[in-house]
């Protein structure tokens, strides 16, 4: 009877171990997983902003330039229509009224011109933002898969380190330059 104690205590104690072994294997294996999504998740954020800048800054762009070309009409309808009344008296108002304005023109370019500056720079910096978070993720995976017993586990699973050079996205990782040349 004391015998029997002892093999199922013994059988009792070999299971456990086993199911402590693979548990532990198992939440390794897990933790690596979400890891490498966490790294998938940044990469993918980094191609959004990528194609946001893509497709945003040269429509911004053509706005900006439209505008001027809208505005750069209006003021010389306004100078070509200077001379055309025929009244003396008319045209004299006329040339007080177009001095006053003339001197003090509502152009409004220069609000555009400060919309697309400040959309490049928020542009710019969300970018940089989430490739250093995709450089944060990458550096703690391959920190988790470097230490022991996860290196050996992992390993025995085909997990290896990952480059924190970004992937080649099919983009200029470069802002956009010569934006109205």
């Amino acid at each position: 009877m004391k015998n029997y104690k002892s093999v199922l205590i013994g059988i009792a104690v070999i299971v456990a171990a086993i199911l402590l072994f693979v548990f532990a294997f198992q939440g390794v294996q897990n933790k690596a997983i979400s890891l490498e999504e966490q790294i998938n998740t940044a990469q993918s954020e980094i191609k959004v902003q990528e194609k946001r800048r893509a497709d945003l800054i040269p429509n911004l762009v053509d706005c900006v330039k439209a505008y001027d070309e809208h505005e750069y009409q209006t003021l010389m309808d306004v100078i070509g229509q200077r001379g055309s009344s025929s009244d003396e008296s008319v045209q004299e108002i006329q040339m007080m009224i177009q001095a006053v304005a003339e001197a003090y023109p509502d152009l409004k370019s220069s609000e555009n011109y400060k919309e697309l500056m400040n959309e490049l720079a928020t542009t710019e910096n969300l970018i940089a933002n989430y490739r250093s978070n995709f450089n944060t993720w990458v550096k703690n995976y391959n920190q988790y898969v470097r230490k022991f017993p996860n290196k050996q586990i992992l390993n025995m699973l085909g997990y290896q380190l990952m480059d924190y050079t970004y992937l080649d996205y099919n983009v200029s990782s470069d802002a956009p330059s010569n934006l109205f040349g």
